[in-house]
């Protein structure tokens, strides 16, 4: 089996300090952008608040300033201007105005586009795509993502207690957490607008996590045969992360290589997408080597039983 490393003994279970310290972080951050953003919806895009995004293409060269100040003048101050570039035009934007009580959707769409008409009347401006959701079916989103995130974290935990044991299954559950909440307060440092399809990559996220956990956790399962006394359980722990660390590495970078051409090329429209999955493979593959496991070793540290 080709491997991208050689044979290693690295102590992980003994960095668990330093790692937790580090993992307590992001943990924090996450928690607080989560608040933060559930209170103000600041970070929330359109999907989830309600709103109106309008596609459109201009004749002539636009700076993206000027076009600010037109959308700004028109009274969208908290309005969000996205500048499509392709190979066959730069004068394609995407521009989010977010919903308000005191405007209608369909009311601010129409006044958006007679401020940016009589704003550039030199220069034709053609609306590709208009897209409306309601403050209610943003409510509606917006619960029912919260739902699915917290079903997918529970089927993991009802997975990995069925296939290993219990406490596997909450190691595994905090991992995933870690992940999801590490991802959501960097984007919210970053001032990123959370949108159904963040909720996908978050996901995504949890899932290529429980994929290296579940590979590291078989060979612990495997290694703990050969380890039967009580003091040889954190060994075995750091012999199965080892032994796995190659295909590990091989995996992420793998994985890594592609999301990375993803958010280089693959347009605007993806781009936050795949930077939540670089994010996620990066924090995903050290949560399953620093969080996960460890777990496991100092819940048997303080509650010992016979493992399997």
């Amino acid at each position: 089996m080709f491997r991208i490393i050689g044979k290693t003994d690295i102590d992980f279970i003994g960095s668990r300090k330093i790692t937790f310290a580090i993992s307590s972080v992001f943990i924090a951050l996450g928690i607080y952008a989560f608040v933060m953003v559930g209170l103000n919806k600041a970070n929330m895009g359109i999907d989830f608040t309600g709103g109106t995004m309008i596609q459109g293409t201009f004749e002539k060269d636009v700076t993206i300033d000027r076009l600010r100040s037109v959308v700004e003048g028109a009274g969208f101050g908290g309005a969000t201007i996205q500048q499509l570039q392709s190979r066959d035009t730069r004068n394609t934007f995407l521009i989010r105005i977010k919903q308000t009580e005191k405007v209608d959707g369909v009311i601010a769409s129409k006044r958006l586009q007679s401020a940016i008409v009589e704003g550039f009347s030199d220069n034709t401006f053609r609306k590709d795509s208009e897209h409306t959701i309601g403050p209610s079916v943003g409510e509606t989103l917006r619960k029912d993502a919260f739902w699915a995130i917290i079903a997918s974290v529970l089927g993991i935990l009802f997975y990995i207690a069925i296939r290993f044991d219990f406490r596997g299954g909450v190691a595994a559950t905090i991992a995933t957490f870690h992940d999801v909440l590490a991802v959501l307060g960097v984007f919210y440092i970053l001032d990123i607008e959370i949108t159904l399809l963040i909720v996908t990559a978050l996901l995504t996220i949890a899932g290529y996590s429980l994929t290296d956990t579940v590979v590291i956790y078989d060979r612990i399962r495997e290694n703990l045969k050969k380890f039967r006394k009580k003091a040889e359980f954190v060994p075995a722990i750091d012999l199965s992360i080892n032994e796995t660390l190659s295909r590990t590495l091989i995996t992420s970078l793998t994985t890594l290589s592609v999301v990375t051409v993803l958010f280089f090329f693959g347009g605007e429209v993806l781009h936050d997408f795949s930077l939540a999955l670089i994010l996620g493979v990066i924090i995903g593959t050290y949560s399953s080597v620093f969080v996960a496991s460890p777990v496991i070793a100092i819940w048997e540290s303080r509650f010992p039983k016979r493992f399997k």
